[in-house]
């Protein structure tokens, strides 16, 4: 679900692009347009003046909004920050959905020359993809849209981190950004030695909600020369996803639960039947896979009514502790 911000960047963007194509609207026509309230659509056309872009009502009968300099103006009001806030809250909400990136490439043709390169930027290193069986909502916005600035402005970043091993610091030049559902992650590197560019063997990939202390940096940060960013971001997925599949277990599943037990395990989830072909007791045969045994026994824990693990022992022995676990903690 989206959050309510993100649904009103959406409108502000579509009543930005109404107000270009149109000699003047009103809100009502705009809220018919739009699909909200009156109300709603007046207070969007007063938070559009409010940020500066270039549009002015007039009043009494025939009023209505305009843009100042006409209905074909470039729209050169508009600050960079401002083109910036729009083109974030625009990538961050599903630009693989062919309405975003129709409207981001309308979005990108109507800013101010000046500012379209950064835009540009942003919206080419801005990757939304499928879920890794994540459901909650986007996670760190403030700091998705922190590094999108960056990105579009070439500048290093310094952050604190996290990680696996322990917490760490570091100083890098931010390259990309993309979600596999609620969770966002960075990819950057820390620049060669004696220059502003990022030495790509460096490149480093890091999870957005262990990032503190976040800050944008004056010292330049350029990608790689022919950095191909679509390339880099399907070789990270391809190595996350075979290290979330590093444990494999066969399961034996109700018909009517294998869709929705294969929807939650995504790409680890392959089916060995087709279907057709049950076992004796009715059950369909699939084989499920994630990073540790213990955290596949974690997962599968849930749909003990539905699917029974055949092999490996291992996991059936990690699945029979987890059981004893949580019989003794509601004993």
């Amino acid at each position: 679900m989206k959050r309510s911000s993100e649904i009103r960047a959406d409108r502000l963007i579509q009543a930005l692009l109404l107000l270009q194509g149109r000699p003047q609207i009103t809100a009502a026509e705009l809220a018919a347009e739009l699909e909200v309230s009156v109300p709603t659509a007046r207070r969007d056309l007063e938070a559009l003046a409010m940020a500066g872009v270039p549009i002015y009502p007039t009043r009494g009968r025939g009023g209505g909004w305009r843009l100042i300099g006409g209905a074909r103006t470039d729209l050169t009001g508009l600050t960079e920050g401002e083109v910036t806030s729009l083109l974030i809250g625009l990538a961050q909400n599903g630009q693989a959905d062919p309405q975003h990136v129709a409207a981001t490439r309308k979005l990108l043709r109507a800013v101010p020359a000046p500012f379209r390169e950064g835009a540009q930027r942003i919206a080419e290193a801005t990757v939304r993809d499928v879920a890794w069986g994540e459901t909650a909502d986007v996670d760190d916005p403030a700091k998705v849209a922190l590094l999108q600035r960056a990105i579009g402005r070439r500048l290093r970043v310094r952050f604190e981190y996290a990680g696996s091993r322990g917490p760490s610091s570091a100083e890098l030049v931010p390259l990309m950004v993309g979600s596999r559902g609620a969770r966002w992650y960075l990819l950057g590197a820390a620049v060669s030695e004696g220059a502003d560019v990022a030495d790509e063997a460096r490149l480093r990939t890091y999870r957005v909600d262990r990032i503190a202390s976040l800050e944008i940096l004056g010292a330049p940060g350029h990608p790689p020369a022919e950095f191909d960013a679509a390339a880099v971001w399907a070789r990270m997925v391809e190595r996350v996803e075979d290290l979330r599949g590093a444990v494999s277990a066969i399961v034996r599943v109700e018909p009517w639960a294998v869709r929705a037990l294969c929807d939650r395990f995504g790409p680890q989830a392959r089916l060995l039947d087709d279907g057709e072909s049950l076992e004796e007791n009715g059950r369909v045969r699939v084989e499920v896979s994630a990073h540790r045994a213990d955290a596949l026994a974690e997962q599968l824990a849930g749909w003990a009514s539905v699917a029974e693990v055949v092999e490996p022992v291992e996991i059936r022995e990690e699945l029979r502790l987890l059981g004893e676990r949580i019989a003794a903690t509601y004993r």
